[in-house]
């Protein structure tokens, strides 16, 4: 029998982004981005704060401001909260 695999291919609705294209950035730029992009705090318990959009699902950023977040981190906060390279030119 054979298996099932998950196609490799990105959804319709949300294109699949290299790693290559990010690049690194301090905590505090992110959120700030995040910010900018309509996320609110919702609560914050120490580093750890959460963050609320709607439409979207709730996402804990837990990083402390001065902390350097690297490409493969960024791509998947990316991938949660719908950032792009270019909020964090701004």
């Amino acid at each position: 029998m054979g298996r099932l695999c998950r196609s490799s291919s990105p959804s319709p609705s949300r294109p699949r982004r290299p790693v290559g294209s990010w690049g690194a950035a301090k905590a505090r730029r992110v959120l700030a981005a995040l910010h900018r992009i309509g996320w609110t705090l919702k609560r914050q318990s120490g580093s750890h704060r959460t963050l609320a959009r709607d439409g979207w699902q709730d996402f804990t950023f837990a990083f402390h401001d001065d902390e350097e977040i690297g490409p493969r981190m960024l791509a998947r906060i990316a991938k949660q909260t719908g950032l792009t390279p270019a909020d964090l030119k701004s």
